[in-house]
């Protein structure tokens, strides 16, 4: 089994974890973290992915600007640093035009869910089948084809506003899975999402769109027929 790893996370979580520490202390805890993933995960390798130059989304975001409300970009003090070491130490790649997310995406579905393990705390993961570790709780879970595709509709109705996604005013995650939860088919979920959008087809198009991790390189997300 291979442990998949989203590095942008390490990156921030490491980085700011070790403000104001010297640049040998951060590389350290760093390495240490992905040191243990063997162990704790009892895998056979570590690779990872970390966001280059570019992002599709940002020419499909409308309703608003795509991670338009992360103003002034903070970045830890050690933030070139540890992408470097990773990308020289550990031969994590670098990926343009896309996020690490969806190179996780990409490399799930080219592969069998039983010989990977995705290592990273964002949720939007969850819409990728096959094995997951949250590293902050410790936590291994398994997202199934159908779970994936509902946690996707669930997204496109509340929205996600860490990366300025607009879902529907007043659908939290509680509302948004009473929305789905008679629907047992794919098209049944695109259906009462479409519904609940009043039938804005635009908009259910554009956050499908955005929050949709690729499962192949260059993949534009469209509705079920």
């Amino acid at each position: 089994m291979i442990a998949v790893v989203d590095a942008d996370i390490l990156v921030y979580r490491f980085g700011f974890a070790s403000e104001g520490d010297p640049a040998e202390f951060a590389l350290a805890r760093l390495s240490e973290f992905l040191d243990d993933l063997y162990i704790k995960l009892n895998v056979d390798d570590v690779i990872g992915f970390m966001t280059g130059k570019g992002n599709f989304r940002d020419e499909v975001a409308v309703t608003a600007p795509y991670k338009g409300n992360r103003t002034g970009n903070a970045k830890p003090y050690h933030f070139g640093l540890l992408r470097e070491y990773m990308e020289k130490s550990w031969n994590f790649e670098v990926v343009n035009g896309m996020e690490a997310d969806d190179a996780l995406g990409i490399y799930a579905y080219a592969h069998d869910p039983e010989d990977y393990i995705l290592v990273t705390i964002d949720k939007d993961i969850d819409m990728i089948r096959g094995h997951h570790f949250g590293f902050v709780k410790d936590e291994k879970y398994y997202i199934t084809e159908e779970e994936g595709i509902r946690n996707f509709y669930l997204q496109i109705l509340t929205g996600d506003k860490v990366d300025n996604i607009m879902g529907l005013k007043g659908i939290g995650p509680v509302k948004a899975k009473r929305i789905l939860e008679k629907c047992e088919t794919e098209l049944e979920m695109y259906k009462a999402v479409v519904d609940a959008y009043e039938g804005n087809l635009e908009r259910v198009l554009e956050n499908g769109r955005l929050l949709w991790i690729l499962r192949e390189p260059n993949q534009i997300w469209s509705p079920p027929s």
